[in-house]
């Protein structure tokens, strides 16, 4: 039988403890659910109002890997969901808002996937994000100088932005704005990667063109979109080693020089928590959101 595990006051059947998700390194489905209930206090207040994408991979990340968009069969009635509109008609998804919600999700083995909007307000992004994905043999020391170039231009801008790892091999540059259309935030976004292009034209790349990226980092502008989730800070990654989205000081970014200084694994997550706070906490200060131009 699945062993029952309360979680403040509510009753999970959490499965397969002993499993083994991730072979190169050993790390169990027990550690998963370890990782998120010691990382939740920095990661809830990301997740919180926002539905979530779950990219599940039940057997790890070299046996199957699907999304789960809508509610899942099997949902509990306390877990918190929210109607969302789709082009196809009306939807419901998760929110996670709270330890129980958060253990229950991680139960079912998931990467977690945010819009950059809020619930009940779709389509109204309180988030700008740039995804920087660079095309070997260009890596994440790349997407560093791309980053800091991004800082300076949304600075002058008058938005100040943040920095975490995408968990597998490139950068996130993230920044909180006031409640603005998703196709503006894309349309603000879109012109930034292009100045980016002229300005880098060797390094950067605006287009998503997979002949032209090699060497390059993408700078990809696209998940402003009111439709496009981007991984949320602290989750899991299905890799081969239980890598991180994990934010980074502009310090770190500044001093890479080599990818291995920028890849951190769970283990790595609740030493830097202790240290430094959540990095990513000043995305979730409202007054001090950014006006786009």
């Amino acid at each position: 039988m699945t062993p029952i595990t309360e979680v403040a006051g509510r009753r999970l059947a959490l499965s397969n403890l002993e499993k083994v998700l991730y072979p190169a390194t050993g790390f169990t489905k027990g550690e998963v659910l370890h990782y998120y209930a010691t990382t939740a206090d920095a990661l809830l207040p990301h997740l919180r109002n926002r539905p979530v994408s779950f990219l599940r991979y039940p057997d790890g990340p070299d046996g199957q890997v699907f999304f789960t968009k809508n509610v899942p069969p099997g949902t509990p009635d306390w877990v918190t969901t929210a109607e969302v509109p789709r082009t196809e008609g009306p939807a419901r998804m998760v929110l996670v808002q709270d330890l129980p919600s958060l253990m229950w999700a991680a139960n079912l083995v998931t990467e977690f996937h945010t819009h950059q909007w809020v619930a009940g307000d779709p389509g109204a992004a309180d988030r700008i994000v740039f995804d920087l994905d660079p095309g070997a043999p260009a890596d994440v020391v790349d997407c560093c100088q791309v980053a800091l170039w991004l800082r300076e231009r949304l600075a002058a801008d008058g938005i100040e932005s943040y920095a975490k790892t995408s968990g597998s091999k490139g950068l996130h540059l993230l920044a909180a704005v006031r409640p603005t259309p998703s196709e503006q935030v894309s349309d603000y976004a879109k012109n930034l990667a292009v100045e980016a292009e002229r300005a880098m034209p060797k390094l950067v790349l605006h287009r998503m063109t997979r002949s032209l990226r090699p060497g390059k980092v993408f700078v990809d502008w696209s998940q402003n979109a009111a439709r496009k989730t981007t991984a949320t800070p602290y989750t899991l990654r299905a890799r081969s080693e239980p890598t991180v989205s994990a934010p980074v000081t502009w310090s770190e970014v500044e001093a890479c020089g080599a990818p291995a200084q920028l890849t951190f694994q769970a283990g790595d997550i609740a030493p830097r928590v202790q240290d430094y706070g959540d990095l990513l906490a000043p995305l979730l200060d409202t007054d001090g959101a950014g006006s786009l131009p």
